[in-house]
C-alpha cells in the first residue's frame, strides 16, 4: 500500500493520542499537574492530587484514546482511503503505536507526556484482547501484592509482549508490542529510581500537595 496512507493514519492517531487528558482535567481545576506530586500527567498522579473521580476519568479517557485509534479512527480512515481489508491489521498496529507516542510525547506540551500504560492497554484491547487481558490480570496481581502502581505497570509491560508472542501469529504485532513494552519500562525510569531509594509512594498514598 502507498506509504502516504500509513502516514495519514499515523498522524491522525498521534493527534488523538496527544490530547493531554490529565493536564486538561487538572487545568480545569486550576492546577498545573506538571508541578504537583510526581509531575506526571497520568491517571495515578491525577488520582493522588485531585482525587478518585478525576483519576478514574483520566484513566478511562487515556485508555479510550488507544482503543479508539485502533478500532474506530483506524477503520474510518481505512474506509476513507479505500484500503483493502486484508491490510487493515498493520494499519491498526501503526495507529496504536502512534497513539501511544502521542500520549507519551504530546506536541501540545513540548513533547512531554505520560507513561502510556492506559493508552497502550486500550490499543491492545483492540489489537490483541486475549494478551491484553493477561497483561491486565498481571497488573492487578502485582498491584495487590506490592501496592505500587509503578511495579504493576512494569510487570504488565513485560507480560503484554510475552503474551502476544505466546498467543499471536503476526510478527509485526509481536515486534511492535515488544517495542512498546520497552518504551513503557523506559518511561518508568524515575519510578525505578524511587523504588531503589525506597521513596516511591504506594497506591492510596496522597501526594504532599493533596495532603495539605
Amino acid at each position: 500500500m502507498p506509504v502516504w496512507s500509513y502516514i495519514i493514519v499515523a498522524l491522525a492517531a498521534y493527534c488523538l493520542g496527544s490530547i493531554p487528558t490529565g493536564f486538561l482535567v487538572a487545568r480545569a481545576k486550576g492546577v498545573d499537574i506538571r508541578t504537583v506530586g510526581s509531575g506526571n500527567m497520568g491517571a495515578t498522579n491525577v488520582f493522588r492530587t485531585l482525587g478518585k473521580t478525576a483519576g478514574v476519568f483520566v484513566l478511562i479517557v487515556d485508555g479510550l484514546k488507544g482503543y479508539a485509534a485502533c478500532a474506530w479512527l483506524g477503520d474510518w480512515l481505512l474506509a476513507a482511503l479505500n484500503v483493502h481489508p486484508a491490510a487493515a491489521g498493520h494499519y491498526r498496529i501503526v495507529a496504536g503505536i502512534a497513539a501511544v507516542l502521542g500520549h507519551n510525547y504530546t506536541c501540545w506540551l513540548r513533547f512531554k507526556g505520560g507513561k502510556g500504560i492506559a493508552t497502550s492497554a486500550g490499543a491492545f484491547f483492540a489489537l490483541a484482547p486475549l494478551a491484553a487481558g493477561i497483561a491486565l490480570g498481571t497488573w492487578l496481581v502485582f498491584l495487590l501484592a506490592s501496592r505500587y502502581v509503578s511495579v504493576a505497570s512494569i510487570a504488565a509491560a513485560v507480560a503484554m509482549p510475552v503474551a502476544v508472542w505466546l498467543t499471536g501469529d503476526d510478527l509485526i504485532l509481536k515486534l511492535a508490542t515488544t517495542a512498546l513494552g520497552l518504551l513503557a519500562i523506559f518511561k518508568h525510569k524515575s519510578n525505578i529510581q524511587r523504588l531503589l531509594r525506597g521513596t516511591e509512594r504506594r497506591f492510596g498514598e496522597k501526594s504532599a500537595e493533596a495532603a495539605k
